[in-house]
């Protein structure tokens, strides 16, 4: 076996450009960071809700946060796939997301507008990349955005449908 060291000096040849891996990668990084946020702050509104619509929207929270924390693998390792190092710390998230964090524990129906913007915030991070990885023959990252719009348009729209 060789040394781990010589593993990652190996030329990364998969059709696509180092300069664009780069951007492709950068970009999704933003996206990484953006996901990882609204899990956070799905989850912290999941365990803190409160009201008359406590259940349905603890299981709503507790679905969303799960999707997250899965989508948020899926993002890494496609950054990963392109040759980049995939940002992994709360310093790091920190300086990329466009989410901003919760303070103190919002009544539901604030969590649930807040979640709205998340979702939507995603939606603008994720139609940066597409042009990028689509510009450069990527179809992987190009389905892997498109599928991330999919679901955070659709889930805007569920939580605003319960703002009426």
């Amino acid at each position: 076996m060789e040394p781990l060291a010589k593993e990652h000096s190996m030329k990364i040849d998969i059709g696509i450009p180092e300069k664009d891996r780069k951007k492709i990668a950068k970009g999704l990084s933003q996206l990484l960071a953006d996901t990882y946020t609204l899990y956070v702050k799905t989850h912290n509104f999941h365990w803190n809700v409160t009201g008359p619509m406590f259940n349905q929207l603890h299981t709503m929270f507790e679905g969303q946060y799960t999707e997250l924390a899965d989508a948020v693998d899926l993002i890494a390792e496609r950054i990963r796939s392109l040759g980049e190092p995939a940002p992994g710390s709360y310093a790091a998230f920190a300086r990329l997301t466009t989410i901003k964090e919760a303070e103190g524990v919002p009544e539901a129906k604030e969590m649930v507008r807040q979640l709205v913007d998340g979702n939507e915030a995603i939606v603008k991070t994720a139609r940066k990349v597409l042009p990028l990885s689509q510009g450069a023959g990527d179809e992987s990252s190009t389905d892997l955005v498109i599928e991330r719009l999919r679901h955070h348009e659709k889930t805007a729209w569920m939580l605003r449908s319960i703002l009426g």
